[in-house]
């Protein structure tokens, strides 16, 4: 993750806060084989904006995308596998074939006090 990522992700975080908005942030905590991202790497989910930062793209991110909308409905924070070795063998190029844990938590946007 570069500065900039950062420092996306730190606006979109703030902007959301600023309108109220309650986000979920998805973070890879885990990663065994060959995958798009590492550990550390996290995307925002924010039903009225779209999403700032990546977790890898393609058919695992929307799974998580998925996941942070239940995380956002509930309020309670889950971790996601996405298992791209399953796909490996698929006709597209692009699959990894690695896994990724990610934790999803919702963030609040409402101001403290």
């Amino acid at each position: 993750m570069t500065h900039d990522d950062d420092k996306s992700l730190t606006e979109a975080l703030q902007a959301a806060r600023e309108a109220g908005r309650c986000c979920a942030l998805a973070t890879i905590v885990g990663t065994k084989g060959s995958t798009p991202r590492k550990v550390g790497a996290r995307m925002i989910v924010d039903p009225e904006v779209g999403l700032v930062g990546t977790v890898g793209g393609g058919c695992g991110e929307a799974e998580v995308i998925e996941a942070a909308k239940e995380v956002l409905k509930t309020g309670v924070p889950r971790r996601v596998r996405v298992d791209l070795t399953d796909d490996f063998v698929s006709w597209s190029p692009a699959v990894c074939g690695g896994i990724m844990d990610i934790f999803l938590e919702a963030v609040d946007g409402h101001s403290p006090g």
